[in-house]
C-alpha cells in the first residue's frame, strides 16, 4: 500500500497543485482514464473547502492530503484543522468578541455564509465521488474518498 503525503499551506492558489498531484498519482495507481477528471474536480472541491475553514478560522496550520493505493482502490483524505462539533473552538485561535468561532467584527454572519458553502462543496463531492465519509471531530475534519483502480474492476 503505497502512499503519497501532502501537505501546503492553507492558500487558494495551491489548490491546483493539490489536482494536478491527485490525478498523477491516481493515473499511476490505475484509476480509469475517464473518471481522472472526477478526481481532479473531487480534490480541488475538498481543498477548496479545507482551505476556506482554515482562512474562516484564522488557522495557520497547513490543509493536508494522503492519496493512499490499495490492493482494489484509490483513495484520498483531504484533512482540515478546524474543530467540528464538540471541538473546543478556543483551539482554533478564531473567535469574535461573543466567542462564536469563525465570525469577526466585521462580518458578523461568516459563520452563515460558511456553513451554505460547506454543505455546497459536499454536495458536489457526493455527486461527484461514489464512496465518500467526512469526518468532524475536536483536532479537525477529514473529507475520505475513493475510487476502484483498473485492477478491482477486471476481477470479480
Amino acid at each position: 500500500m503505497a502512499t503519497v503525503e501532502l501537505r501546503f499551506s492553507a492558500q487558494p492558489e495551491h489548490v491546483r497543485t493539490a489536482r494536478l498531484v491527485a490525478a498523477a498519482v491516481a493515473r499511476r495507481a490505475g484509476v480509469a482514464e475517464a473518471v481522472l477528471d472526477e478526481v481532479r474536480l473531487a480534490v480541488g472541491e475538498a481543498c477548496s473547502r479545507a482551505v476556506g475553514l482554515h482562512l474562516s478560522h484564522g488557522i495557520t496550520e497547513p490543509v493536508s492530503v494522503a492519496l493512499t493505493e490499495e490492493e482494489k482502490a484509490f483513495s484520498i483524505e483531504v484533512g482540515d484543522s478546524v474543530p467540528g462539533p464538540g471541538g473546543d473552538p478556543a483551539a482554533s485561535g478564531a473567535r469574535n468578541g461573543s466567542g462564536a468561532p469563525g465570525a469577526g467584527p466585521d462580518r458578523p454572519d461568516l459563520e452563515m455564509d460558511d456553513a451554505g458553502e460547506d454543505e455546497m462543496g459536499l454536495a458536489v463531492i457526493s455527486g461527484l465521488v461514489d464512496d465518500v465519509e467526512v469526518r468532524s471531530g475536536a483536532t479537525g475534519g477529514v473529507i475520505r474518498m475513493s475510487w476502484p483502480t483498473a485492477d478491482a474492476a477486471v476481477r470479480p
